[in-house]
């Protein structure tokens, strides 16, 4: 019998199914880049994105792939990219249902020494009957028609919702298909594992630093269990261990910048990733609020991070709330 693939998984879910195909579609590109390596795609540029970050091709080569791919599937309305500082309108901007946003290369610090990296996506329903406004992006997390990732690891993997459980799938590198892997993905409650950059602790706010410190003090600690860190400096591989085997990831507040609230982008990493890590179970917040109920005020929105297995997201914001 033949495996299922992402086609059929999606066969009833109409224009949106198609749209989250075209996406997938973009990143199998994507994947071939990050496989093929080479000079005409490593290195960095000298231009900066939006967020101050120097570009690296393949982050430019990445997000060229998804415009191109989001024109011309003829679903939207518009696209916003990590690496851009305001909209893309798609042809006279009202065509479309649908609006989507995207880091197109996530982790792209790793892409020289060969770590994973991936891609983030979010898709929003545009307004009907006029053209399409930045202020149409501003919407709650909540109101996400659907959300995903792409792994570029071992294996290429996508991870989607359509608001109606996790799937993933696994791209089969030799004819391009993405074969279906797991469906109902549920990350365990409890976990003995946290992803944080341990380098920064100084720098955190108490409730985060005691978190920590109560988590290394192993089982003779208060926690009476030992735990492990992991740490990749790429969300899309922290976050799918996450959902694969449990566990935290936590990117809070830093005193470096007291007047930034984080330094993850709220609507096209922390969105998208905290409706998939609920789907799968999970709880995500910003240490006061769920990230997926935060209104956001502009396109660029930075917010602090902790996302995983339910128990360890509640104890941290019982430290922070407290």
């Amino acid at each position: 019998m033949p495996a299922k693939t992402l086609p059929d998984a999606l066969a009833d879910a109409g224009d949106l199914g198609r749209l989250i195909l075209v996406v997938a579609d973009a990143c199998v590109e994507i994947s071939r880049l990050v496989r093929g390596g080479g000079a005409h795609v490593m290195g960095a540029l000298e231009s900066e994105n939006i967020q101050g970050e120097v570009q690296k091709k393949l982050d430019v080569l990445s997000n060229d792939i998804l415009i191109k791919a989001g024109e011309d599937c003829g679903l939207l309305a518009g696209m916003a990219s990590e690496e851009v500082d305001t909209i893309h309108p798609v042809g006279d901007g009202a065509s479309g249902p649908y609006l989507l946003l995207f880091d197109p290369l996530d982790g792209s610090s790793n892409i020289e020494v060969n770590v994973s990296i991936g891609t983030i996506f979010s898709v929003l329903a545009a307004p009907a009957g006029r053209a399409v406004a930045e202020a149409d992006f501003l919407q709650a997390g909540r109101k996400q028609l659907a959300a995903g990732y792409v792994v570029y690891g071992p294996q290429t993997t996508l991870v989607v919702t359509l608001g109606q459980g996790v799937q993933i799938f696994t791209l089969d590198p030799d004819d391009g298909a993405w074969v279906f892997t797991a469906e109902g993905v549920q990350a365990p409650a409890e976990t003995k594992e946290f992803a944080i950059n341990m380098s920064n602790m100084r720098h955190w706010a108490e409730p985060m630093r005691r978190y920590i410190d109560e988590c290394l003090q192993g089982e003779t600690g208060p926690r009476g269990k030992n735990f492990n860190m992991r740490w990749v400096a790429s969300m899309v591989a922290d976050v799918h261990r996450i959902v694969s085997r449990g566990g935290v990831f936590m990117y809070p507040w830093d005193a470096r910048e007291p007047n930034k609230p984080g330094k993850l982008r709220l609507m096209y990493e922390a969105n998208p990733m905290s409706l998939l890590i609920e789907q799968a179970g999970g709880k995500a917040t910003d240490c006061n609020t769920p990230i997926l109920d935060i209104q956001p005020t502009s396109l660029h929105q930075r917010v602090s991070v902790v996302l995983g297995s339910q128990a360890e997201v509640e104890r941290v914001t019982a430290y922070t709330c407290g």
